[in-house]
């Protein structure tokens, strides 16, 4: 049995998220997985009716009752702070350790991809982006705020533990699935004690996985390549800041954000999937949200739970239904959420046919 814990969300969150499990009941009824959901209600309107972001005792339950987490989309303009969406997101994140966020970069349908290359080209990569560290733990500070000498200062924390697991993550990750090179992406000439570290640490880990090839990149000239040639990567692994910006990269590469999925990860303990287009409040409400990003995160998650079959259907569904112009707009088609989450669904109920 695979528990899993929906959290809607904000915008678009609940039009995806219903899609998601209408194709993981889907995957029940194939007798594919076994499969238990339960709803929480925790998003803007919750915050905004209760006052409460994430209890201490939701947080429990969601740590000891559940085999992952699939979670929409948080952010609403009525919380202008955003304080429910960084409680929500972001305390999920750093209280159950969620060091790895894993964000696959697969180009399932050649037209999709904006570049000239794209056609006969794979385009195939995950990028391993340390998901603790880094900038966006809020470290630092302001001085004489408001004041002509106003200064603002971030801290960048990076540990030889922080490092070393989500380094080793990625070549554990080559290793497991056949791939036979892994990049890290830095910044070292510019920000030399953190991304020094991160250099160190690479390189000592890369010697223990001799039969997979390994090379440093800095960061711009990374993202140069990957627009000039994607296929030539296949695992990256950077760090929280630069790591956001490649993904987001990445995702257009391969046909923008709709087909983006991911997962934050603490391997063995807990893990949250989600899309990663956000709440999109300008197309809430018209039925043009593209489900393919919650749906293939749905599938990361039947993935990393063991049911392996399930999770091989969903996607070729997905591309199935790319290749048959069951699109919504943003990937040029004219469907709409629940006309693509139905077809999706239907076909993985049915055998992988229609």
């Amino acid at each position: 049995m695979i528990r899993v814990a929906l959290i809607p969300g904000d915008g678009v969150g609940p039009e995806v998220v219903r899609e998601a499990e209408r194709v993981l009941v889907a995957c029940e009824t194939a007798g594919l997985a076994r499969i238990q959901t339960t709803a929480f209600p925790h998003g803007a309107d919750h915050y905004l009716t209760t006052g409460e972001t994430l209890s201490d005792e939701t947080f429990a339950a969601l740590r000891d009752g559940f085999d992952g987490i699939l979670l929409g989309a948080v952010g609403d303009s009525r919380v202008p702070d955003g304080r429910h969406a960084r409680d929500i997101l972001l305390g999920l994140r750093f209280r159950l350790d969620l060091f790895i966020n894993f964000r696959p970069a697969r180009l399932r349908l050649p037209e999709l991809s904006p570049l000239r290359c794209a056609d006969g080209r794979p385009i195939d990569f995950v990028i391993f982006r340390e998901n603790t560290e880094g900038l966006y733990t809020g470290a630092g500070r302001v001085e004489a705020e408001g004041e002509p000498g106003e200064r603002a200062v971030s801290e960048a924390i990076a540990t030889r533990r922080g490092v070393e697991r989500i380094v080793r993550a990625a070549f554990e990750f080559a290793r497991a699935e056949d791939r036979s090179r892994v990049t890290l992406g830095d910044k070292a000439n510019a920000v030399p004690h953190v991304y020094g570290l991160w250099r160190r640490v690479f390189t000592e880990v890369a010697g223990e996985y001799p039969a997979i090839q390994s090379d440093m990149q800095y960061v711009d000239a990374l993202a140069m390549q990957l627009v000039r040639a994607p296929d030539s990567f296949e695992v990256i692994v950077t760090s929280n800041l630069l790591g956001d910006i490649l993904s987001d990269l990445s995702a257009e590469l391969v046909g923008g954000m709709g087909l983006a999925p991911s997962a934050n990860v603490n391997p063995g303990r807990h893990a949250l999937y989600e899309p990663v287009h956000g709440s999109a409040p300008d197309i809430a409400g018209t039925g043009t949200a593209n489900p393919m990003a919650a749906i293939l995160s749905a599938a990361l998650l039947l993935r990393d739970g063991g049911a392996v079959e399930a999770a091989d259907r969903v996607e070729s569904s997905v591309d199935a239904a790319l290749r048959e112009g069951m699109r919504t707009p943003d990937v040029g088609g004219s469907r709409s959420t629940v006309e693509v989450g139905t077809w999706i669904a239907e076909r993985v109920e049915n055998g992988g046919r229609l």
